[in-house]
């Protein structure tokens, strides 16, 4: 259940940049940035003993969307 939420996180991050329009790349880039992102940050979380695999923490939660969301906004700024 933590892992689904890690992803749902991710995928509303990029959801919510898709609300600023991108100068030149796709969609299919950020979409796997974001996804990955908070996939590598809930097991850091996890690491960090909040969260887990299967209990959903709010704060790994906005821990995984706050940082998909930044590294969002630094694809986009080397794109």
């Amino acid at each position: 259940m933590g892992a689904i939420l890690w992803l749902a996180t991710g995928c509303l991050a990029f959801a919510l940049a898709r609300f600023i329009p991108p100068r030149r790349r796709g969609w299919r880039g950020e979409l796997a940035v974001a996804v990955t992102t908070a996939f590598v940050l809930g097991v850091a979380a996890t690491a960090l003993d909040f969260g887990g695999w299967r209990e959903p923490d709010p704060r790994a939660a906005a821990f995984c969307a706050l940082g998909a969301a930044a590294v969002i906004a630094v694809f986009r700024s080397f794109g």
